[in-house]
C-alpha cells in the first residue's frame, strides 16, 4: 500500500516535472543523461537522435540540460553516502566567458564526493561558503581530518566555521602537497565532459550544468556504497528519480 503511494506520488512528480514539453521525458531524461555522461558536445546528440529518426535542435538540448541537470543533483544529493570523517579541499579551474572561476569540490579519503562550490574568486569569502555548504546540511557529519594544499584562505576558513558552530570541534588540518593528489585526479573526471573550446558561456550556465556533472560521478559510482554501477543500473536510477518506467528494462 506504501510503495503504492510513492509510486503514484513520483508519476504525479514526473508530470509537473515535463510538463509543457514537447517530447517524452525518457527521451529528456536520456539525452541529458547523455550530455552529462559523456564528452559529447549538443550538436553531437543532435546527430545522434537524427540517427534514430528523431530531430531535435541543440538549442533544445541546452535547454534541457540548464533545466534538469540541477533537478538530477537535487534528487541524487539524498542517496549519497556519509564521508568518512577524513576530508580532502582543493579547488579547480573552469574558464567561464573567457576568464578563469574556481570549482571548490571535496572528497574524503576513500574517493568519495563530498561536496563543491563554483565561485567566482578564490579567496577567503570563498572558502567559507564552501565550508558553510558543506557543513551546513549535515552538521553532525562534520569530517575530524581535513587536508588542503598551502592555500592561504583554509586555516581561517576552518576557524570561522568552528565559530559559527558549523564544526562541533576543531579538527585536525593537514596542510601538504601529497595529500590533495587524489582529488586532483578527481578534477578529472568531473571536468571531462566539460565544453572544449571556449569554456561556459556564463556563470549561470556553469553553475547548472556543473551540478549535472557531479550528481553524475555519484550515480556512475554507486554513491560509494556497492562499488559503480552499469549505465543500466545508472538509467534505472534516473527513471526513478523522476517517476518514470525504465528505459530498455530486460
Amino acid at each position: 500500500m506504501i510503495l503504492s503511494a510513492i509510486a503514484a506520488k513520483l508519476k504525479q512528480r514526473a508530470k509537473a516535472d515535463f510538463r509543457g514539453r514537447h517530447f517524452e521525458a525518457t527521451l529528456i531524461v536520456q539525452a541529458v543523461s547523455w550530455y552529462l555522461r559523456y564528452p559529447l558536445s549538443y550538436r553531437d546528440i543532435e546527430e545522434l537522435f537524427l540517427e534514430r529518426g528523431l530531430e531535435v535542435d541543440h538549442s533544445t538540448l541546452n535547454r534541457w540540460v540548464l533545466a534538469y541537470a540541477p533537478l538530477i543533483e537535487k534528487r541524487l544529493r539524498q542517496f549519497r553516502q556519509p564521508h568518512c570523517g577524513s576530508v580532502r579541499i582543493d579547488e579547480t579551474y573552469i574558464k567561464v566567458r573567457g576568464k578563469w572561476r574556481y570549482l571548490y569540490r571535496a572528497i574524503d579519503k576513500h574517493g568519495t564526493s563530498v561536496d563543491f562550490l563554483l565561485t567566482a574568486r578564490r579567496d577567503l569569502d570563498a572558502a567559507k561558503r564552501f565550508f558553510r555548504k558543506v557543513l551546513s546540511v549535515e552538521p553532525l557529519l562534520a569530517p575530524d581530518r581535513i587536508g588542503t594544499d598551502g592555500a592561504g584562505p583554509y586555516p581561517s576558513a576552518i576557524v570561522a566555521a568552528r565559530s559559527e558552530g558549523l564544526l562541533p570541534s576543531t579538527p585536525i588540518h593537514y596542510v601538504t602537497k601529497h595529500l590533495p593528489q587524489g582529488i586532483e585526479s578527481d578534477h578529472f573526471r568531473v571536468k571531462r565532459a566539460m565544453p572544449r573550446v571556449g569554456g561556459f558561456r556564463s556563470f549561470h550556465t556553469a553553475r547548472r550544468t556543473i551540478c549535472g556533472f557531479e550528481a553524475m560521478l555519484w550515480l556512475c559510482r554507486g554513491f560509494g556504497f556497492a562499488g559503480a554501477w552499469t549505465v543500466r543500473e545508472q538509467n534505472q536510477m534516473l527513471a526513478h528519480c523522476f517517476g518514470l518506467a525504465p528505459a530498455n528494462k530486460a
